[in-house]
């Protein structure tokens, strides 16, 4: 993760149902769904201005931490998180078997 974004909080957003990282004036955020401990992650989306800037992988990396640290399981639909997934199988310990 880039440097200028280890310090910006993730928010869990629950009544949109998404996680969000705010760089500036600009929002990056996961859409999800959760029941029973699992969360399905199933949209990601970064605003143009933040692409190619590492917005992705850092809310992505942030998301995984946080589904860890509150003891979900992840059920990875967004190609993007699965993407990340398959690059970095060492997260593969949060996904539902």
């Amino acid at each position: 993760m880039n440097e200028e974004y280890v310090s910006l909080p993730l928010v869990k957003n629950p009544e949109a149902n998404r996680f969000e990282l705010k760089v500036g004036e600009y929002t990056a955020f996961i859409e999800y769904k959760e029941r029973d401990k699992k969360i399905w992650l199933i949209h990601t989306e970064s605003p143009e201005e933040l692409q190619g800037k590492g917005a992705t992988t850092a809310i992505i990396e942030k998301t995984l931490a946080y589904i860890e640290d509150h003891g979900y399981k992840l059920i990875p639909l967004c190609p993007m998180v699965a993407a990340y997934l398959k690059r970095h199988p060492d997260w593969n310990r949060v996904v539902v078997a």
